[in-house]
């Protein structure tokens, strides 16, 4: 099958990686000098690297792997060459400005598309593209789900259709994850900051049902996998960003965790849902 992978940093770079390895002809995009992502990994000869998103228009199936910054401002661009392929948003976080989903947005800004899905899962980039092991949770209908497979066949993919759900997940994780590296700083020890993290997840899951979710998506790879992944190791960037931020240190670069905790606690107030602990988190790192 012939794949288009949209995002040319480290994580688009992985994916298309993965699904070359998977036996499928990749069409990668990125802007012209920005293929820099993982340098060092040894690329599979069935990837062709382009500027030019028309390169994309015949590709089976495309998988969006932009930042969630420039999400909206990609898709946009995506829907002047758009030939209907189903579209894999391979994206976690929400929008800073408007706290939408990516699934939203795309909804907004490439309104015919009738078959999107997400991936979601505990995924380090440098990993996936050396091909170790690596599992996820594929949303949406049986048509994403089946291309999803075709793709991305070197993965353990869980099947679901909470949409909703998964990108939950995948946004609570980078919120809890911060918080967790900045209780790995600040708290007074490993019992508040298991307290604080348990308490935080359980605040996010209960937004999720409350806004449609199934409760037993955060069960699977993209919620209590991604969530060990992310929230327990300093190679996750949300982690050391939280740890950082407890230290007093600039970030420099994008954290998706920031983004995702104002996001999450202005959706809880629309919802009238309580999230003590999430501002309590908020306002203790000035964010």
């Amino acid at each position: 099958m012939k794949v288009g992978v949209f995002s040319a940093g480290a994580w688009g770079t992985a994916l298309a990686c993965a699904c070359a390895k998977s036996g499928n002809d990749v069409i990668h995009w990125g802007y012209q000098g920005i293929f820099d992502g993982l340098p060092d990994i040894e690329k599979p000869a069935n990837i062709t690297r382009t500027d030019n998103m028309a390169d994309l228009k015949t590709c089976k199936l495309w998988l969006i792997v932009t930042p969630a910054a420039f999400f909206r401002e990609t898709t946009r661009k995506m829907r002047e060459v758009y030939n209907e392929q189903p579209i894999l948003i391979c994206t976690k976080g929400m929008e800073a400005q408007t706290g939408q989903f990516m699934s939203e947005i795309l909804a907004e800004e490439i309104p015919s598309c009738d078959h999107v899905g997400v991936l979601s899962g505990p995924q380090f980039a440098r990993e996936v593209a050396a091909g170790v092991p690596t599992g996820s949770t594929l949303a949406g209908d049986d048509i994403i789900r089946q291309y999803g497979h075709i793709a991305l066949s070197e993965f353990y993919l869980q099947d679901t259709t909470d949409i909703l759900g998964t990108q939950m997940c995948g946004v609570g994780k980078n919120a809890v994850a911060l918080i967790s590296g900045f209780m790995t700083v600040q708290g007074r020890g490993e019992n508040e900051r298991a307290l604080v993290f348990a308490r935080a997840w359980n605040e996010i899951m209960y937004l999720a049902v409350e806004m449609g979710a199934d409760v037993k998506t955060f069960l699977g790879l993209c919620g209590i996998g991604d969530l060990f992944l992310s929230a327990t190791s300093p190679t996750s960037r949300n982690f050391s960003a939280g740890m950082a931020i407890a230290r007093g240190e600039q970030i420099v670069g994008t954290v998706e965790g920031i983004f995702a905790l104002n996001g999450l606690i202005e959706r809880a107030k629309l919802l009238n849902v309580k999230t003590p602990v999430l501002c309590e988190m908020k306002e203790k790192m000035g964010i």
